[in-house]
Order: structure tokens, then sequence, then C-alpha cells
């Protein structure tokens, strides 16, 4: 039963202003964050092994509690209810998913921003955030444009025009670009006030389009479909083509684009990616920009993964052609190691987002500053000061060894997989991300000699193998991988399913990725599928 307080103005005032005694449980869980928070959890991917259905039952309670609870004893309470049956993404063995382990600095800087409480929507709630925001948006500019000196000076803290727009992730990111490129194409002109205040039909009514269309490759972020929906185009205009090679062909998405505008209608962009989530592949952006050229429509750059590699030197190359693009994604709380809700859309001219400007008399007004004018989010909290800090602390050269040694860990890795003959690397990785699956050496060799109709069924098989395997590590909580499935040149006409894993945690080490495929292959050889694949009768 937890410590009751009672509720009064001098308890609640204490609240916001009055720490409890140093010797509280609440300080000695801010000393122990602040000391090393990797700690903080055991090395184990979960600490404890409950079902989502039994931790269900810790917040079933849905009646706001009467009476206050004091601070420290509402402290302890989440560490024995939350804290304790949290993921622990800082393991060197959580490899699955893009979250990752944080620098240590990042808990103080925290604790200053939450004390602050800016809100970066209008310069009344923010003052400094606002120029600060706007610098890192012009340092990120010009990583990936490399303007002038001059071209900087005159636009990073114009109060006409923008570098770009801070936001919650990656998905916000990409529907500003596509929301940005809409109200561009489907513009004012003549009579015609602009779809902004108009409205969808009125404005395809205008142009003389049927339909708008968005074009991807199947590896293309779920966001896209939200943004295509919220924009009024449909779901079905967004035209994703098949790519087995993980990467949007050029030629195919020229040919889509003219199949589709042959019938009265109008791309309105093409969306490259610079590292998939699925597989960390990035399409031919140079071969795209083309494209979009050609066609006339908007090129976005959805790199809110791959983005950092820009800082190396040696991997840089890697985007060649996102220069081009006239807006593009790029998340901090990935590879940028700032924690999560730090999404940034940049765009190459500074009057695009002139093209979703808003004022409100109340709090926007026009010839201000405010930076809530251009973001699709209103209020929000100043999530730029970390990546301001990150971006100091690290510097260029040290985001540069991060970028570096992940993308080498993927190829060890890689190399690991390709050693030991009861597993199969799907997808080598171009970055940090790669694909593989349990398949014994006895299937392999099957798998090369199999008819087509063979080859799917021994596939099938392995899929069910490949996702009892990542189930039972999951509830292990020893390590974590995640899965998925994909389309790949090797078996065409098929989708498998496969471990995805990514190497961004400069935390893990070759150990940590020997004891995992052990596991695996563990946990593989008493599976009853396991048994079945490697039988003479399979």
């Amino acid at each position: 039963m937890l410590k009751k307080a009672k509720a009064s103005l001098e308890h609640l005032y204490r609240v916001f202003t009055v720490p409890e005694q140093g010797d509280s449980k609440l300080a000695e869980i801010e000393q122990h964050l602040s000391a090393n928070l990797s700690d903080f959890l055991s090395q184990h991917v979960v600490t404890q092994a409950r079902s989502l259905e039994d931790l269900e039952q810790d917040f079933a309670d849905f009646r706001v509690p009467e009476e206050p609870e004091f601070v420290s004893a509402h402290a302890e309470h989440l560490l024995d209810k939350l804290v304790a049956n949290s993921v622990n993404t800082y393991s060197p063995t959580f490899i699955g998913h893009m979250t990752s382990a944080l620098p240590y600095f990042h808990l103080p800087l925290s604790k200053l921003l939450v004390g602050l409480n800016q809100n970066p929507v209008k310069i009344e709630t923010s003052k400094a955030f606002t120029p600060l925001e706007r610098q890192v948006l012009g340092m990120l500019h010009k990583l990936i444009y490399d303007d002038s000196d001059d071209f900087y000076q005159a636009h990073l803290h114009s109060a006409r025009r923008s570098l770009g727009a801070f936001c919650s992730g990656g998905t916000v990111a990409n529907i500003t670009a596509l929301w940005v490129a809409r109200n561009n194409l489907l513009k004012a002109d003549g009579d015609f006030k602009g779809v902004a205040k108009e409205g969808v039909a009125a404005a395809m009514s205008h142009y003389g389009y049927k339909k708008l269309a968005v074009i991807c490759s199947k590896r293309g972020h779920y966001s896209l479909s939200k943004a295509v929906d919220l924009l009024g185009l449909g779901r079905e205009q967004l035209l994703t083509i098949d790519c087995p090679g993980q990467t949007l062909s050029a030629e195919k998405a020229l040919q889509a684009a003219r199949k589709f505008e042959a019938q009265g209608n109008k791309v309105l962009a093409i969306v490259g990616v610079a590292g998939t989530t699925e597989t960390g592949h990035i399409d031919p952006l140079s071969e795209l920009a083309d494209v979009a050229q050609q066609l006339g429509c908007h090129f976005h750059v959805d790199a809110a993964w791959g983005g950092p590699t820009l800082f190396s030197h040696t991997h840089a190359k890697l985007l060649t052609g996102i220069e081009h693009a006239d807006s593009v994604t790029i998340d901090a709380h990935k590879q940028m190691y700032v924690p999560m809700g730090a999404g940034m859309v940049l765009f190459k001219n500074p009057e695009d987002s002139n093209a979703v400007r808003h004022h409100a008399n109340y709090i926007l007004r026009a010839g201000s500053k405010d930076l809530g004018a251009t973001t699709l989010e209103g209020s929000r909290n100043g999530m730029a000061m970390l990546v301001y800090s990150a971006l100091h602390i690290f510097g260029r050269s040290g985001y540069e060894l991060l970028v570096d040694q992940s993308i080498e860990k993927a190829q060890l890795f890689a190399q690991l997989i390709n050693d030991d003959p009861d597993f199969e690397l799907v997808t080598d990785p171009t970055l940090c991300i790669l694909t593989y699956r349990a398949c014994p050496r006895i299937v392999q060799a099957q798998l090369q000699q199999a008819s087509s109709t063979d080859k799917e069924r021994i596939n099938q098989r392995l899929d069910e193998l490949t996702v009892r395997v990542q189930k039972q590590q999951r509830e292990s909580g020893k390590s974590f991988v995640s899965r998925t499935r994909l389309e790949v040149a090797k078996y065409p006409g098929q989708t498998i399913t496969v471990f995805r894993v990514i190497l961004a945690n400069p935390l893990t080490t070759k150990q940590d990725l020997l004891d995992i495929l052990a596991e695996q292959k563990a946990i593989s050889e008493k599976t009853q599928t396991f048994q079945k694949l490697i039988s003479p009768a399979a």
C-alpha cells in the first residue's frame, strides 16, 4: 500500500518547488541514474519474465487516485511496477530495433530541459531556444546541402523563411515534407486561392488532375501511407514498387510515373530512402533525383536512419545524390544518439516552408520568428537543445567514429553468419542493418538442388523455424533480435521470414554477437520444426 499524503495547497506547492530530503528514494534514484544508467537495469534485455497480460493487471485501475501520493513513495512504485518490467535498450544484446544506448550526458541535460519547460511554438515561451533550434537546423542543412556561408547568414534566422522544422520523429517529418510538396504543387493561381485555402477537390478541379500520387519502393516507411491519407490523396495513391534487390529502381519509378500520368493524373513526389527500416539499403538517390526532375515533381529523401552517415568521410558517398533532394528527413533519436522525440525535416529551398505557414492573432503573428508558424505540431518540447549538445559534445569526428564502427560491426556479424553453416545471410549490410535466418546446413544443400515448388515448401518451414526461435529468444530475455518478411532476389516470387538486427549500440561486442547466434542455434535445435527440416523424409 503506497503511502499517501494529505491533499493541501501547501503539499502541492512543495511538489512544485521543494525536493524531498536528500536521503529519499527519489534522490537515491536520481543519483543512481546520474552515476550509471546502464547499471540501472540488469544486463539482460528483460529483467522479469512476465507476460503482457500479467503486466496489464498492474495498470488496470481506471479511476483517478482520490488522494495524492508522496513523490518518494510514487518513485518506488515506478521502480517496482514500471522500471523492473521495462526493456533495457542499453543492453549490448538488444540489437533488434533502432532504439539504442544513450550517452550518459543526456541525463543531467534532460533534467535541465524538463526544468526549463520551454515551448518553441513561440518566442514568448522559448526565447533562446528559438535561435538555438534554427542553428541546429542550419547545421544539418549544411551537412546535407553544403551551401555557402552567405546563404546561411541570410536564411538561418530569417523571419520570412526557414531551413526546416523540428518535430517528434520521422513520421511527422515525412508528412511535413509531402504537405509542403502538395501545397507547392497546388498553389494559388489566378482566381484559385490555393489548396491550403480552397481544399483538395477545388485544387484538383482547377489544375485538371484526376489523382495525385507518391512513388516509393515497398521498403518505404509506413508513414508515407499515413501522409497520403492525411493529405487527401488516398492510400491507393501511394504507388509502391517491388524491390527484390531492396532498392527502388529509377527506371521502374519512371515507368510507373509515366503510366500514372498518362491517365490524366500527376505524380506529386518521389521518395528515395536512405537507410530502409527493414534492411538499411539506400536507394539510388542521384538517379531518382533525375527522374523527379524529368517529371517536374518533388524529390524527398527519407534519411531518418541513414542521414548521420554523412558525418563519415569514409561512408558519406553512400548517400551521394541526397544534396539534390527538395527535402530530407533525419531522426536524431536514431544514429545521433539523442533521446526519443527528435526528428527533423530540412528544405533545400528556404522558401518552401512558407507553403505551410499559418498565422493566428493570439499566438503566431505575421512577421514574427515563431517556429510554430511553419511546423505541423504546435506546442512541443525543446529537444533541439539535446541535439545541439550532442553535436558539440561528439563533434563531427565523434559521430564519424560511431557511424564507422557500427558499419564495421555489421560487416563483422555478416561474416560470422556466413562462417556458420547453420545460418543464412539474407541481405548484406549497407549500413548497420542486416537480415539472416536459421537454416541448417543440410537444408541449405537441399535448397540449392530444389525445384521452385520444393523451395517454397522448404522456405515455409524455415519461416516457422525463424518465428519460433525469435519468439523464444525474446521471451528468455537474454537478448533480442526482431523479425520481418522480405522479398529477395534469391527466392523470386516468395516472401520469407528473417531475423533483423541493428548494430548501432557501441557497447555490443563480437562475443555478444557470437552468444546471440549460439543461443539461436540452441533454441532452433530443440524445436520440432528443426527436426522435421533435417529428417530424410522432409
